[in-house]
């Protein structure tokens, strides 16, 4: 095997959410679909999606920026960031304002806006 074959070999195992969100998104579909009958499987799957919001944008992010500490109102033990985050899932440009701990985990999403270009996006993320 060349070097290159063994590169790109190891370059396509692994690639961000951003990218392959809309692969991951069709399959989710089609395996509800199988379970719970056509017309169920999208619905179904925009409802985990939501579920899980904060950890999919978290996962499909591409940069990201510290803001500052997040005061909580609860009296946790955690201490938590504020960090906003640029990136794409299911084929829409996002920015959001996370807050996170200091282990890296998203706890929650504070905003998001949702751009259809990325250069958009990039101009919010840089302004904001």
């Amino acid at each position: 095997m060349r070097r290159t074959e063994a590169k790109e070999m190891i370059m396509g195992m692994f690639q961000p959410i951003s990218v392959a969100s809309d692969r991951v998104m069709a399959a989710l579909v089609s395996g509800l679909e199988i379970e719970f009958g056509h017309g169920a499987g999208e619905a179904l799957a925009h409802r985990f999606l939501e579920a899980e919001g904060s950890d999919f944008l978290w996962d499909a992010r591409e940069q990201e920026r510290w803001i500052g500490a997040y005061e909580s109102t609860d009296d946790d033990e955690i201490d938590l960031d504020r960090v906003r985050i640029f990136g794409r899932l299911l084929g829409r440009w996002f920015v959001a304002v996370m807050i996170v701990d200091g282990d890296g985990n998203a706890h929650g999403v504070m905003g998001k806006r949702e751009f259809g270009r990325r250069k958009q996006a990039l101009a919010a993320f840089a302004d904001a």
